[in-house]
């Protein structure tokens, strides 16, 4: 088609070019917004047909492999060791472990010797429980 015969060479001079009010083809109104605009709010089934994954956010990993939810100080064994124990060759066998218990920490003293399983025991623990006599039995996780 020759350029001379086009719409817009007719609506040269007609201020609007066939657009109606001024406001109708400029901008990004006549579009409903520049980018992701109104995806909550007019463009919302749009948006959960072609991006149902858009919002939101992935979950967050940690970067700690065993994260220690439940732990105990050495201070109170003793209230353990009164329902919890099984003796073993003179020794009082704490099992922390099939107690939901990770982490054995050195707070307190001690004066018994206890023969102790559990998960990870802090360095404190270690020497307090060793020089009172005792073992402890332990799987130590690896931390990242």
């Amino acid at each position: 088609m020759a350029t001379r015969l086009r719409k817009s060479r007719k609506q040269r001079g007609s201020r609007y070019c066939g657009w109606g009010q001024i406001g109708q083809h400029r901008q990004s109104g006549s579009r409903g917004g520049i980018g992701g605009g109104g995806k909550h709010k007019h463009f919302w089934i749009r948006t959960v047909i072609e991006e149902p994954n858009h919002f939101g956010h992935d979950p967050l990993s940690s970067y700690s492999r065993f994260l220690v939810k439940k732990w105990i100080n050495i201070r109170d064994l003793k209230s353990l060791s009164l329902r919890f124990v099984s003796k073993k060759d003179e020794m009082t066998v704490l099992d922390l472990a099939s107690l939901g218990i990770q982490k054995l920490l050195g707070g307190g003293s001690i004066n018994e010797s206890y023969t102790i399983k559990v998960a990870q025991a802090s360095a404190s623990a270690k020497k307090k429980v060793e020089s009172a006599g005792g073992t402890i039995i332990s799987n130590e996780h690896k931390t990242q």
